[in-house]
Parts: structure tokens; sequence; C-alpha cells
């Protein structure tokens, strides 16, 4: 967790000087002070609560540290105009509005063809001297493709926030030292 500090309701940073309420400077050392000496000139600590994972959430922290969040649309919205009319924009397209399931099946999508990309050499060499790509790089090649596929269909099954949060790689230790790996959200295989 991250702690910031206020003084006469503004932010001071440590390792850099500030004025208090009395008019008198305090050194950018000032966050060496006890905590007598900083309740005194009237420094507050507020300790940051952890925030949401921003792809799933829009939130900011409260003045006490706390955090406000409010889930974002998982589905497109197919916007309207004020009479509840479709929204077109200039070329008369519907303007839609991607929903977090877009967005990380595009996420996907997008390292899938960074990953590919990789071994496309083999491919073009395949096509120029008929040199065979070896088996595995195809073999990998069909599991990267195989993986998106299952990152997609997990990601369009969820049925809601949490469902899709679930998708996450997440590593958890267990009571007896053990690692347990759950999710399946950007989890590629590795070319052997």
């Amino acid at each position: 967790m991250t702690s910031i500090y206020k003084c006469n309701g503004k932010t001071i940073r440590p390792g850099q000087q500030f004025t208090d309420a009395t008019g008198t400077v305090h050194p950018g050392s000032w966050y060496t002070y006890s905590v007598e000496q900083k309740t005194a000139i009237g420094i507050t600590e507020i300790v940051q609560q952890p925030h949401p994972n921003s792809v799933l959430y829009w939130w900011g922290y409260n003045d006490d540290g706390t955090v406000t969040s409010t889930a974002k649309a998982l589905d497109d919205i197919n916007e309207v105009d004020e009479n509840g009319d479709p929204l077109l924009d200039d070329d008369g397209v519907q303007v839609v509005t991607k929903g977090v399931k877009s967005y990380l099946i595009g996420e996907v999508r997008s390292q899938q063809g960074s990953l590919l990309s990789q071994t496309d050499w083999a491919l073009v060499r395949f096509v120029d001297t008929a040199v065979a790509v070896p088996t595995n790089i195809q073999t990998w090649r069909n599991a990267i493709r195989a993986k998106a596929t299952d990152m997609e269909t997990a990601i369009t099954a969820a049925a809601d926030t949490d469902a899709v949060a679930a998708l996450f790689v997440t590593y958890t230790v267990e009571d007896d030292g053990s690692t347990t790996k759950s999710g399946i959200l950007y989890d590629w295989p590795e070319l052997s």
C-alpha cells in the first residue's frame, strides 16, 4: 500500500520542503520526523488502499485513501442519441463503445500475432526455399492459436466482472509453500 501525506489540505511529498500553517518552512527531510512531530505540525498520513484492475473498473481514490470503483461495461454498447435513435458517425455507421470483452479479445489477438511473428521467418524460408518448417515451431504455432481460441471462448462466456477477473493468471502461495496457478489470460505456451 502507498501512503500520501497532507498538511493544511495540501499534498506534501517526502524529499520536498513545505510550509506549514504557521509559516514555518520544513526541510525535505520532514518525513524522518517522529509521529508526534508530524502530528504537532499538522501532517497526516493517508494509506491508499490497493486499487482494482483498471481494465475492469473505473476507479479513484477518496480523500481518506479508500477506493471508489465502478465496473466497466463488459459488452459493447450501441450508442443512441437523445431521442433513443442509433447514434451514427459522419459515415453513417453506428457508434459503438467497446466493452471489456472486446478489449480483452483484441489484446489476445494482438499478443497472438506478436508471438506468431517471431517464427514467421520459418514460413518465409519454406515458401522461398522449400525447407520444411521445424516440427517444434509448427507445434508451438498451433498451440498459440489453440490457446488464443481458448482465451477468446472464456472471455466471451464470462457472465460478469468477477468471472472475467478470474480469467487473469494469478499465483497463490499455499500453506505448504507450494504455488497454485489459476486463470488462463496471457498464459502462452513456450517455444521449445
